[in-house]
């Protein structure tokens, strides 16, 4: 049977084309015309039998909780449950999602949006435009302890003000002009702001349902009130979450799936095992080991490019690693092709940078022709002892045992141990590994209690300023707790340049001065892969890695 899952690109503004280089060895990625094609040809499918399917998560978020978290783990429950004031469809394009409509004025710092006409929570209370007002404050009120706060308070008129306790919330750059329309006034032009405004910190959270429940709205289905397609049922925790179509969600009569099971299975191959047996209909993570197995099996691995990058931060705030020679010594010592060919076995292209391609000017990828930083896609020992030398020392000497830490996954664990062989063997120095759960180990990246750890980044919305940030002083993203003024200014810049190819320079400068400096072990730019059975139809998947059912339907077995 022929396969029908449509993993496309999330492209919008002005990337529009396939993500480059984020492609496989052994597959072409999909151009817009195939996404057309494809597109066309699942249209066809029809509905059979009961429309349920299971699926299965690897990863355990620490909350799923919109307006807190910034974790990926949690995108399967957001994306699904909520929906913002712009989504993406399946050709990957920002369309209209509560918001009917929307208009800037002319120098770009205010938005005005449009919500549709009788919206509704799944609980089927009404949903108004002063939601998003209450949703967007609570985030900037500290208790919350939103992560992603910056991205309204950087952006928003006032936003950081009312954070602080300096302002109040009447002040603030949102309003709800009537019930159907809402206005951002903003601190700057901001070309890319429907753009942000994709992103789950912008969605709506109902304040009944938390007035009632405080923080533990999220821990129940009955407290959990979304207002997406599908709506949570029944909450297992560490088994699974029951969600159920939500009638009440506003292009309801276009959701064909009546009930989808999120099972977790932490254990990869445990996963894969119970896929292959018929239990469940879909697996987000498949064992890298796996995949070349499978794909010639044609068992169902589809594989999106990605605008993202697989990492380690290095904690440039601590001794020895605020040292540039230092950090540029771990980077030479690592063999990125026998990473992804022989220890993670993955579609991937060496990295260099932490920023990842896949945004276009004028048909021009904005990292075409960029320099590789003095590093190459194999190991350079003699250049990375050397450097290790000039930094104080020589063959190792002296050097402190590395903290090298991972998250608790299989595919994590292999990474992190090549790289201590590589390092050991390589620059003569001691290298420790550690793990935990990823709530733990994520709080202590964030504390900075680290030295060098597993991380990555899929941008939450097409655009390099999704990047950027992570290397900003300062900014919440920046748990490598690096500080260049110089690269600060031209991000500044970029925040706000309207011309598009201007706005590209600025990125590339922003990348070049930034990545001399290795604040980050780059690894590789990653593609991603999932595995569903052919049956299943109309799941897709965009360059940030959020999972779309919204379209899905089971057709005849």
């Amino acid at each position: 049977m022929k396969k029908r899952l449509s993993l496309l690109l999330a492209l919008s503004m002005m990337c529009t084309a396939v993500l480059a280089g984020c492609g496989g060895k052994e597959q072409e990625p999909q151009t817009i015309d195939d996404v057309q094609e494809n597109t066309e040809e699942e249209a066809k499918g029809e509905a059979a039998g009961a429309q349920e399917m299971t699926f299965v998560l690897s990863n355990e978020p620490d909350t799923i909780d919109p307006t807190v978290t910034n974790n990926s783990f949690a995108t399967p429950f957001l994306i699904n449950c909520f929906e913002g004031l712009v989504t993406y469809n399946e050709a990957g394009e920002v369309v209209p999602g509560n918001a009917e409509s929307w208009e800037s004025n002319d120098d770009l710092t205010v938005y005005t949006f449009h919500l549709r006409d009788g919206l509704k929570w799944s609980d089927g209370s009404d949903l108004t435009a002063n939601d998003y007002v209450y949703s967007a404050l609570r985030v900037l009120t500290p208790d919350t302890a939103a992560q992603y706060v910056n991205m309204i308070s950087d952006y928003v008129v006032n936003a950081q003000e009312f954070y602080d306790g300096e302002k109040k919330a009447e002040d603030v750059g949102i309003k709800a002009v009537d019930d159907q329309t809402l206005e951002f006034t903003l601190k700057n032009p901001c070309p890319f702001f429907v753009d942000l405004v994709s992103m789950w910190v912008y969605f709506p959270v109902q304040e009944a349902t938390i007035e009632a429940n405080g923080d533990k709205w999220t821990t129940s289905a009955d407290a959990y009130i979304g207002n997406g397609p599908f709506k949570v049922t029944e909450m297992k925790e560490k088994e699974s979450f029951t969600l159920e179509k939500n009638e009440n969600y506003w292009d309801a009569e276009n959701v064909t799936l009546e009930k989808l099971t999120y099972r977790y299975i932490l254990d990869v191959a445990t996963a894969l095992t119970a896929y292959e047996n018929g239990e469940v209909d879909g697996v987000r993570t498949i064992p890298s080991s796996d995949i070349a197995r499978l794909k010639a099996d044609n068992a169902g691995v589809y594989t999106a490019p990605s605008y993202g990058t697989v990492y380690y931060d290095i904690n440039c705030s601590v001794e020895p690693y605020d040292d540039p020679l230092v950090r540029k010594a771990l980077n030479l010592a690592i063999d990125r092709e026998a990473l992804i060919n022989n220890v993670a076995q993955v579609d991937g292209e060496p990295a260099y940078s932490f920023y990842a391609p896949g945004y276009v000017v004028d048909g021009k990828d904005l990292t075409e022709g960029r320099s590789d930083f003095g590093l190459s896609s194999t190991a350079d020992p003699e250049a990375a002892k050397q450097a290790l030398a000039d930094a104080g020392y020589p063959d190792g000497e002296g050097f402190p045992t590395v903290q090298l830490s991972f998250y608790s996954d299989d595919n994590v664990k292999k990474i992190a141990e090549a790289i201590k062989e590589m390092w050991e063997q390589n620059l003569g120095i001691k290298v420790e590994v550690s793990s935990a759960d990823w709530a733990v180990f994520y709080d202590d990246v964030q504390n900075g209690n680290y030295e060098v750890a597993a991380m990555g980044w899929s941008a939450d919305y097409v655009n390099p300023m999704s990047f950027l940030p992570l290397l900003y002083t300062d900014d919440v993203t920046n748990n490598s707790f690096y500080s260049n003024p110089d690269y600060d200014a031209i991000v500044d810049q970029a925040k706000v340049e309207k011309d598009p190819a201007k706005f590209g320079e600025l990125v590339k400068q922003a990348d070049e001065l930034v990545s001399a400096d290795y604040p980050v072990l780059a690894l590789y730019y990653k593609s991603n892969n999932i595995m569903v059975k052919d049956y299943v139809e109309g799941v897709y998947m965009t360059s940030s890695s959020n999972i779309y059912f919204k379209n899905a339907k089971i057709l005849e077995k």
